[in-house]
């Protein structure tokens, strides 16, 4: 098994730190997946924070219907888009990404789990 780690770009709303409310265009983002460290988890991480972690299936299930309570919220947004949103102390931040960007990085992370066919 191995790390999937694909890079993207998103665009962020926050009310947690104005220097990327300042960013106009889409921003670097980093979706991880390491199965040896936690299979059921996926990893987000934000420019200028840390990386946020919760649940695959919670990132899964959003992406067809609004998904999650608590710190972690995922639901379409149209046809084409995804909303991922992450409340902490600091505030709210509301990341957009392209649907197709999210199930491409869902799918690299079942092939990362997948047992190799024995002949």
């Amino acid at each position: 098994m191995s790390v999937v780690e694909q890079y993207a770009r998103a665009h962020i709303v926050t009310d947690a730190d104005e220097k990327l409310q300042e960013e106009r265009g889409a921003v670097p983002v980093v979706l991880r997946y390491d199965p040896e460290a936690d299979p059921r988890s996926v990893r987000v991480g934000l420019p200028g924070t840390d990386e946020w972690t919760f649940a695959r299936s919670l990132l899964e299930q959003g992406l067809r219907a609004p998904a999650g309570s608590g710190e972690v919220r995922v639901w379409p947004c149209g046809r084409v888009q995804a909303v991922v949103e992450f409340h902490s102390a600091h505030g709210v931040s509301v990341v957009q990404f392209e649907t197709k960007t999210l199930m491409r990085f869902l799918r690299r992370t079942y092939l990362a789990t997948a047992e190799p066919v024995r002949r």
